[in-house]
Formats: C-alpha cells, structure tokens, sequence
C-alpha cells in the first residue's frame, strides 16, 4: 500500500505587516481525513476597507479543507464543472457568514481573500485558485506551474473569493498523480521571488523547498520558516506575508536539480489578441445564428437569409472586470473625488461596454445567453417535429 502524502504547511508574517503592528493576513493549513489529503493556502487582502480580511482567509481554508476531505468523490466526479465551482465558493460564502454575525461587518468584502489548494485521493487530484498566488507541480524532471497568478491591471489587484461571482474566476482543475513528485502551493509574498512572469519560469528553488517533506512534517516545516524568514522575508524591509503548503508523495522519484533551468527565454505576447477582441470578431456570426434559429423555430424559409457579414476592424471598448485592490496606496483628497466621480459615472456590469468620454456604447447579447437561447430554439424544433412524427 503506498504511503499517504506528506503535508507541510507555513505561514509568516512579512516586514511589511512587522513595520506596520500589524498581524499577518495569510492562512494556510492541512488536514488528512477519509483517504484524502487536502492542503489550502489564502492570503488576506490588505487596506482599509479589508478589516477582517486574515479571519476570511482562515474561514476560507478551513471550509475547502473539511469540504474536500467529506465530499472529494462528488467534486472529482462530477462532469458540469460549473456547478463543481459554484458550490465551492457557496460553501466559502455560508461559512462566512458566521463572521459577519460574530464581527458585526457590513459584508463579505471584509473578509476578502485569495484561495489556493490541492486535494489528493490515491492517485486523483483536485485543485483550485482564484487570485494571485502559484500551484507548482514537481516532477521527476522538473518543475512547472499547474496554475498560475491572475492579476488585474497591476499586481496590487486581483480576484477574491468573497466576489459575488467568484465562481467565474476560480480555476478548477481535475487530473492525476502520474509523474508528480509533490505539489506547491504558495502566496504572492513567495510567488514574487520564485516565478518569472515574462517567462513563464518557475526557478529550482521550488523544487528544493518541496524536498525539505521528505524529512517530515514538523522537521520540515521548521526548516521551511527559517528559509523563508531569511531569503524570502529578509529580502526587504516591506515584504509581504508569506505561505506555502507542500503535498509530497513518498516513494516517487526525486528530480535531478542539476539538469532544471534556472532562466527561460521571454514568452512574446500579442496583447491586441484579447478575449474582448474574440467577442468582436464573433458578433455577425451569432447574429447570423440567431436570425437562423428564430426562423426555424417560427416555421420560415431560411434560404432567403445572408450570408453573415465579417466583424468591422473597429476598436473594441475595454469591458470592466470586478477586480480587488489588495494594498491600498496614499492619495490625495482630489484623487479621492476622482475615483468617486468615475465610480459614480460607471456601471461595473461583467460582459458588458462601460461608458467611456460620457458616450454610451451599445450593449451586446452575451455569449452565455445565446447559447441558452439556441438550446430552447433546439429544443422547440424537436418537440415540433416528433409531433408531426
């Protein structure tokens, strides 16, 4: 029978919360129950409006970890991963909740945080992130990202796990074993230091902190504290608070340091090759679709219908995402009006064109809504027809 898991797990408070008196904003943990081994990670957003951001990040691990360790068959197993995600962050959310009554707060965003974690069952896995951070996975030849930081427009914004709809940005991931060695997970205050952004690298140093398990959960984690207070923590007087979790699988193979890459060429990125640009490009044709569809379903001819027209090169106004600040920075009192001003003029509706220069821009039909528009159109034409048959 083969050895369950190591799991290690550290969270340490940055220079930066040290100068300030402030407590540190992370959580980590691990837990062990039922055949699986579950290890979470969360760092707490930072600012004044988070007041209780470190309760919201504890709450946030310890609900995945209990949920994962009692219920890992029906998340693993079920295929409508939407629902495998909305019931994640729902569970987040109702533990919450206590907070808020236990607190006295006026809402979730208190409490907001990012979330990572790794679940393991025999040779299954599960993971999930939302927000910044990194999940590295080392195999016996290397080391490599399994999900990746998501910022928004700067690294001091990102996406929280208190969003109302946070199931849209949390990443969820099913695979297996199969060549893993252990598994990583670590906060923006580690992720900073060990991974290259511009190319894709995530640096050795991985690696070696993930092998400090093979002595031992609390051997480890000792010697995992003192490498990152002095390395990691040391490096600055503002360092941010600091986590890591390792899930570490005895009796596979170690992987040679001496062959992984210490730099990687940078990855050249066309930044005009968006989403919102794919959106675009699609509009005639689901116009198309949908003229189609509305005239099978109302019983007219189609051959009378054109031939969709190509999307004009236009530029696409920029669509405003729901993204958290995790540090706020000083500013004056008319930058203050400014942002009030602009948060006053603006809808923050995902999907939609915002109002730019005071011009409103026309509103496109969602994706998801014609896609369920189409599967009723599919539906009307088959009962029709199996009633003429």
């Amino acid at each position: 029978m083969a050895e369950l898991p190591v799991l290690v797990n550290v969270s340490l408070i940055g220079n930066k919360h040290i100068n300030r008196g402030t407590p540190c904003e992370d959580a980590s943990c691990t837990l062990s129950r039922n055949g699986v081994s579950v290890v979470c990670v969360a760092d707490g957003a930072g600012g004044s409006k988070y007041t209780h951001a470190r309760f919201g990040a504890k709450c946030a691990v310890d609900c995945i970890a209990n949920l994962l360790c009692d219920h890992f068959d029906a998340f693993y197993f079920e295929n409508r991963e939407s629902v495998s995600r909305s019931l994640l962050v729902t569970a987040v959310h109702s533990n919450m909740a206590d907070l808020l009554v236990e607190h006295q707060l006026d809402g979730l965003e208190r409490l907001s945080c990012t979330l990572l974690f790794v679940a393991v069952k025999g040779d299954l896995v599960l993971a999930g992130h939302i927000g910044d951070g990194l999940i590295c996975r080392v195999l016996s030849h290397g080391v490599s990202p399994l999900t990746l930081p998501s910022n928004g427009e700067n690294a001091s914004s990102t996406y929280f796990v208190t969003f109302p709809n946070a199931q849209e940005y949390l990443r969820f991931i099913r695979t297996t074993t199969d060549e893993t060695h252990a598994f990583v997970l670590m906060t923006d205050g580690v992720e900073e230091m060990v991974y290259d952004a511009d190319s894709q690298l995530v640096r050795p140093v991985v690696a070696r902190l993930a092998e400090l398990a093979a002595k031992g959960k609390e051997k480890a984690e000792e010697e995992l504290a003192a490498t990152i207070k002095e390395f990691v923590i040391g490096a600055g007087q503002n360092t941010d608070d600091c986590s890591v979790g390792i899930l570490y699988l005895p009796q596979t193979p170690v992987p040679d340091f001496s062959s992984m890459k210490d730099s990687k060429a940078k990855f050249q990125r066309n930044h005009e090759d968006t989403i919102r640009s794919v959106q675009m490009e699609m509009v005639p044709k689901v116009k198309h679709a949908q003229e189609i569809l509305s005239a099978i379903a109302s019983g007219k001819p189609v051959e009378n219908i054109t031939k969709a027209a190509p999307a004009e090169d236009e530029p696409a106004e920029p669509v405003k995402e729901n993204i958290g600040k995790k540090e706020e920075t000083n500013v004056s009192s008319s930058d203050i009006v400014e942002k009030k001003e602009k948060e006053d003029n603006s809808k923050d509706i995902e999907g939609e064109n915002t109002e730019t220069s005071g011009e409103k821009t026309p509103k496109m039909v969602p994706l998801w809504a014609f896609l369920l528009m189409s599967g009723a159109y599919i539906c009307t034409v088959v009962a029709l027809l199996l009633k003429l048959i």
